[in-house]
Order: C-alpha cells, then structure tokens, then sequence
C-alpha cells in the first residue's frame, strides 16, 4: 500500500530537493540584495526566486532525470512539494522576516542619540530579553568585526530563541487560518489564484514524455524572450554604459504635481494579470485613477493631515479610507462564508462525521483551536513584551485581518506587489490615540514592526497558493504537507539568520543595504514610531475614523451592488486595493493585460485564451530567470548595484 505522505509527494527525493531550494533562497537571496544589491527575488507575493530556482530545476534537474530513467524524474506531486517549499523561504528569508528581525532587535541601540533620546524615551521600557545585550557585538554587527570576530552566538541566541515561540505561533496562525478558509476560496468561490499558473505548467502532468509540453511551446520561449532581452539590455548597460537601455516607466504629473500617474511595463505583472477575470483586472486599473484624482483634489483644495503614518504612502486619509475598505472586505467575506464557517465549528467542536476534512493538511479541530492557542500564545508575549492586556486582541484582530485581506487580494486579484493600505500598530494607535496607550505599549507595538510592516510578503500568501497546487496536484489525503512546511520554514529561519549575521559582521551592515541597515530605513522606522507618539501624545484621530468609515461604507455599497445586480461592472476589489501606493505602479501592466485579455476573448474565445497562454506564463519566467541569471553573473564578475527585476 502506497503511503498517505508519498502520495502527497512527500519522499526522500522532494524533500532533499526542496530543503536545497529553501536553503538557496535564504541563503543567496539576502546575499544578493545586501552584498551585490541587485534585484530582490523574495520582495513580493510573486516569489520570483523560486520561479526561477523552480524553472531551473524542472528544464534541467528533472528533464535530465528522465533521460537517465524516467523513473529518476520527480512525480508532478513531488515537485509541487518543493515548490511549496521554495515559496516559504521566499516569504521568511527577506522582507518577509530575517532582513528585519535583526536590525531592528539591534537598531534601538545603535542608532540610539542625545538628539532622538531613544535611551530616555524608549530603553527603559524594552525588556532585556528581546534584545542582545553586548553593545560590542551590536556594533560589529553594524560595521563589521575584526579579524577572527565571527559571530557572537552567545549574544544574539538568547533573544532569537525567545523571539522564536511568537513567530512560529505567527506562522501556525496562519496555516489555520487557510486551512480553515481554504475550500470556501477554493471549491465554493473558485477564486482564480493567479500565481500558481506558472508553476502548475511547469509541472506539467505525469506522462507528458521526455520534455514537459509547456517547455516544447515556441509561445513560452517567444514571451520569455522578450523580457531576458531587455533585462539583459539593461544588466549590460551597466557593465558598459555605451550599450543602450530600454527604460520601460515613466509618470504623468496631475493637479499641480500634488500626484502623479504611473506608467511602467511590467512582464510579470502582464503575465499574471493575463489570467485575473476582466472584471477584477477592469477594477484595479480603474480605482486606482479615481484614486490618483482623489489625491489631486486633496492636494490642490489643501485637504490634508497632519498624522504620522508608516508604511502607508503620503496621504493617511485614503490610507484610512483603504482600511475601512479591507475591514469590510474580510467582514462581508466571513458572512458569505458562514455556512462553510459553521460545518467547519461543528467539525472541531461536535467531530460531526457528515463534515469530511481529510482532505485538509490539518484537521478542522486541530486548525480552530490551533488558531485559538496560537492567539494565546501570541497575546501572552505581547504583554510580557509590555502591551496591555486589553490592546492585545484590538491588534491582533487588525494584524490579522491585513494577512486575510492581503491574502484574498492575491489569490483573487493575482496582485504580486502589495501592502497593507494602514499597518495594525498605527491603527491601534490612531483608533485609540497615543495618550491612552502608555509606553510599554507603544514599546511593545513598535517591535511588531520586525512582521507585521512592510508586509509585501509573507507566510499566509504562500500557504494560500501551496494549498492551491496542493488542490491541483494531489488527491485525497494531504496531512503530511504540514510536515513540508513546518520543514521549510525551519529551514529558512536557520539560513537566512545565519547568513545575515555573517554577511553584517563580515561586511558591516552599512556597508551593505541602506533601507535594511541605514539610519533612515527600517532599523529606525518602529523606535521614531515610538518617540514620535511619546513626544506628541494625543486622542483618537477622528480625521481617521471618518475616512475608515467612509471607505468602508463605499465598500460595502459596491459589494453589495456586485451581489444585488449582475450587470454592475466595477469588481469592489478594485477600490480596496486603489489606495495602496504599489497600485500605481503595477496598474498600467494590468490594464494591457486587460485590453489584451478582452480582445482574445472577443475575437478568438476560450480557445485562443488557452492557446495564447503560455506566451504570458513565459512573460513571467523570462523575467524572473533574467534577474536570477545576472544575479549570479554579478557574483563572478563582482559587479554591484546591477538591479534589472521592475515589478
């Protein structure tokens, strides 16, 4: 009897094959962006170094394999396993984490001054656990050590390992939440999960002969062409600057430049969108104008406000208007699904036999109350970290409903380049105001900066499109696909900490990447936080309120209309997305693939569609495989600054 774990894709081959790619990624890609400082390949949801690690080894490795003995080659099961597990790493290894973790558990410290008094305002009220103490070693982290140094373990193992129970908890959290919203998005709403094409057609099925038929395609290698070309154009320009470059963005400046519209061309987002239903890729590029306009009117009649926001662009009413708009995206969400949510309860709390879970990686019980005991857990630190018990369950209930929202965002809107329109720290304090918070709660909500920031990736979105493939891929039974991911986050926590530790000591942080180490980045971002709402304490922002009121009346009035009226044409995912600053960049891109989609469809129908489809699929890997490629051409030749990826 073939066992539950092998069917699943799980065996010695995919794991081994996997752990390589997880350690690759959260190894090589933090050396890439701080040492060589070329394109990031783990910044966003489109997991663009394992992309292309997987296109790698699926044309090469495992086309090679079968060449050998077809029965070498790796089952389509297997291989999504170690996709699945190169997907985590690139949600933990960057900015999902390890790139902000360790700065930050130092920053307070090292950037600490007589003209910030972050010793005075801020020190006294950060537990001595959660930050290495050796000032020394906190200064070698960000210069560099002498000779011989190596890493300080003893100093920088006490505060990893009790930071280590929160963000497995974190991670746990999130799984459960999949798990339990997974065949309501999956089987019920059949939402289209964008970025799992690529890797489903370079899996391929199991007989499809030596040579996948996606790789066959001349439409795959003519769109992969195009942007490998222009990346190259643009990597060799920089090695000689007499050979010339194709500058695919530009901006229109509206309303006395108080905002602009930006235009950029972006292959991988065209190649996603190409897949994205008319009605949602019409939606996005049209809210963001309206959103531009709004800006423009805001800027010109001088309305405006004074608040301090983080990771929110430069107006914090339509950041505040975008929240309003995912609160009630993820509201109106769980009231549709509240009979999926109702056979899932009574599954954990009655084990009713009528409810079939066993075909989840964790079983409903395990999932509803692992989400209960991971919040404990979560809440517990939190206030042994300084936050008061009765704001814990506000921010974890706003932490939350970001990853869900985002989430939604990326499994419906195929949108691989996003963040959270208000991060939950800042809306904790504008909702209840700095004055009643006190600093050992502000203390404590500025640290959560280290994974729930700048959210532009993280593990729920990958756990989201890994139970998708999972779905595709692997029938029946797929318990042992937690293993998986339990392993590839283990994984990737080791590697990439290791590697950022050695490559700071080694290099100093400030000699290598200024957003993650400089004084005007993310080392510094949680504690002017913190000084800022201590040396400017104040109530509710109701500037705030209003706007979150009002984006979410607007929200719920076009959710309402999409389910009242079938020929409303404006998709509400559309406006909860308009306010998100990367919205601008990304929307040009998506609306060719709209245009582009709408004319296929019209002119050649369904089947044009699917003909047409590996030639944007091939969009996607060109890109990603020309930023990897020269990533590893810069390592030879030493070449640094050489940043090709635009998504």
């Amino acid at each position: 009897m073939v066992s539950q774990a092998r069917l699943a894709g799980c065996t010695w081959r995919s794991l081994l094959a996997g752990s390589a790619l997880t350690c690759a990624i959260s190894a090589g890609d933090p050396y890439g962006n701080m040492v060589l400082r070329g394109s990031y390949l783990s910044l966003d949801f489109s997991t663009a170094a394992a992309i292309f690690l997987f296109f790698a080894f699926t044309l090469f490795v495992n086309t090679g394999l079968g060449l050998i003995d077809p029965r070498l080659r790796l089952s389509p099961q297997e291989l999504m396993v170690v996709y699945l597990m190169a997907t985590i790493a690139c949600s933990i290894a960057t900015m999902g984490l390890t790139e902000y973790l360790l700065p930050i558990l130092s920053g307070a410290v090292y950037y600490a001054s007589p003209e910030n008094e972050w010793a005075l305002l801020i020190h006294p009220y950060i537990p001595s656990w959660m930050v290495p103490q050796d000032l020394e070693a906190v200064k070698y982290f960000y210069e560099g050590a002498p000779r011989g140094y190596g890493i300080p373990w003893a100093v920088w193992l006490p505060p990893l390992l009790a930071w280590l129970p929160l963000l497995l908890a974190v991670y746990f959290a999130m799984i459960c939440l999949m798990v339990i919203l997974r065949r309501q998005w999956v089987e019920r709403e059949r939402l289209a999960f964008p970025l799992v094409q690529a890797p489903l057609a370079m899996i391929g099925g199991p007989d499809h002969g030596w040579l996948n038929p996606f790789f066959r395609s001349p439409l795959t290698w003519a769109g992969f062409a195009i942007p490998f070309a222009l990346g190259s154009l643009r990597a060799l320009h920089n090695y000689y600057n007499f050979i010339p470059t194709v500058q695919l963005e530009t901006s229109i400046p509206l309303f006395r430049n108080t905002t602009f519209l930006q235009l950029a061309l972006s292959f991988p987002m065209l190649g996603f969108s190409y897949f994205v239903n008319l009605d949602i890729a019409f939606a996005i590029w049209f809210f963001n104008i309206l959103a531009r306009l709004q800006e423009g009117l805001f800027g010109v009649l001088g309305i405006s406000s004074s608040e301090q926001l983080y990771y929110a662009g430069s107006f914090p009413i339509l950041a505040h208007q975008g929240m309003g708009a995912f609160i009630v995206l993820v509201a109106i969400g769980l009231w549709v699904a509240r009979p999926h949510l109702a056979q899932v309860w009574r599954r954990a709390w009655q084990g009713a036999p009528q409810v079939d879970d066993s075909d989840e990686i964790l079983s409903y019980r395990t999932a509803v109350f692992g989400l209960l005991g991971a919040n404990l857990l979560i809440g517990g630190w939190l206030w042994l970290a300084g936050m008061a018990w009765w704001v814990a369950p506000l921010y974890l209930g706003a932490m939350f409903l970001l990853f869900t929202a985002i989430t939604r965002v990326v499994a419906e809107g195929g949108i691989a380049a996003a963040r959270a329109p208000l991060i939950a720290s800042d809306f904790v304090s504008s909702s209840l105001g700095s004055s009643v918070l006190g600093p050992h709660t502000l203390t404590a909500l500025g640290f959560t900066y280290v994974w729930a920031a700048d959210i532009r990736t993280y593990m729920m979105a990958a756990c989201a499109n890994g139970l998708k493939l999972a779905e595709e891929l692997v029938p029946g039974r797929r318990r042992a696909l937690f293993g998986v991911m339990g392993l590839a986050v283990l994984l990737s926590m080791v590697s990439s900490i290791w590697a950022v530790l050695h490559m700071s000591y080694a290099y100093g942080g400030i000699n290598l990447n200024g957003w993650f180490f400089g004084s005007q980045g993310g080392p510094v971002y949680p504690f002017n936080y913190i000084g800022g709402e201590l040396n400017n304490p104040d109530g509710p922002d109701w500037i705030g309120w209003i706007s979150t009121f009002a984006g979410g009346g607007v929200m719920g009035g076009l959710m309402l209309a999409r389910q009242r009226f079938l020929w409303w044409p404006l998709h509400p995912l559309g406006f909860a997305v308009s306010t998100i600053s990367m919205t601008n960049y990304i929307s040009f891109s998506v609306f060719l693939a709209w245009a582009i989609k709408a004319l296929i469809l019209k002119y050649g129908g369904p089947s044009l569609f699917m003909r047409a489809r590996p030639f944007f699929l091939g969009l996607i890997i060109g890109q990603f495989t020309c930023a990897g490629v020269w990533l590893v051409i810069d390592h030879f030749t030493g070449m640094t600054d050489n940043n090709i990826y635009w998504v």
